[in-house]
């Protein structure tokens, strides 16, 4: 895509490409809603996820506890960046800011390594019906922060004067309408659906077109749906911990003994 080289010098700067397991595309252009910043009523940044490994001394020396994520905004992108071992523990935890990353579109991938690919060809390992709570959990926040935190940090003007103009905030409003389908579509066929064909649905509501009212009676219905998903859901209560734990061990444990073999100490 247009900003892939860019990105990934900004990468490099910050966390060296080499170290990089995935770099993708996130947010808005992942699920097919991106305005772009030529539209004078864009609110989007381009957002970008990197997942890292750290040198090998991380894994054995006294850091041991589990990273923070990163947010760091550069000019028009904002990324989030986190630690393999962070990251492997948000995925079995089904959360929604990480689940997607194994289940985006070929072009949305700007650098997959070979720990990456394993992390795609083994996704399935990570999804259950704990997606329920999780993805409720998430579009529960966006409706009450769409209805009750207008004009906090967290916006900038054209988004403050979108909240002015509607009466809610709408980019909200739209996340939480996506939340409730693809969590719902998870439930049901094992998988995460994150570019939307049905983009331009999400898009109205970003754009103001639907009331806040419609909002409301839209999130209610799919809420009692997301819930239907859950009763009838033949994955699993939670993800098998044991499975994640010793794909975790075995990758950590490769990036290890490659670490001992260049240093030659046996």
């Amino acid at each position: 895509m247009q900003f892939d080289d860019e990105i990934k010098e900004i990468v490099d700067e910050r966390i060296g490409m080499d170290n990089v397991v995935l770099l993708a595309y996130r947010g808005s252009i992942a699920h097919n809603m991106y305005i772009p910043e030529s539209n004078p009523n864009s609110i989007d940044d381009v957002d970008i996820i990197a997942v890292h490994i750290r040198k090998a001394e991380y894994y054995l020396g006294l850091n041991t506890n589990l990273e923070k994520g990163k947010d760091i905004k550069v000019g028009k992108y904002d990324f989030a960046i986190y630690e393999l071992k962070k990251f492997i523990y948000l995925l079995y935890k089904s959360n929604p800011n990480v689940m997607s990353l194994l289940w985006l579109n070929d072009d949305h991938y700007i650098h997959i390594s070979a720990i990456g690919s394993r992390l795609l060809n083994e996704r399935d390992i990570f999804m259950s019906k704990k997606v329920f709570h999780t993805f409720a959990g998430y579009a529960n926040g966006q409706l009450k922060r769409m209805t009750h935190l207008q004009f906090k940090g967290y916006m900038g003007e054209k988004r403050k004067k979108l909240v002015e103009k509607y009466g809610y905030d709408t980019k909200n409003a739209a996340h939480l309408i996506r939340l409730l389908v693809m969590g719902k579509e998870a439930l049901e066929t094992g998988k995460f659906k994150v570019f939307r064909d049905d983009a331009d649905r999400f898009l109205q509501i970003k754009r103001g077109e639907w009331s806040l009212e419609r909002v409301k009676e839209e999130s209610d219905r799919l809420f009692e749906e997301l819930h239907t998903a859950y009763t009838n859901s033949t994955l699993p209560e939670s993800p098998d911990k044991e499975e994640i734990d010793k794909m975790l061990v075995s990758i950590l444990l490769n990036h290890i003994l490659s670490r001992v073999v260049r240093l030659k100490t046996y």
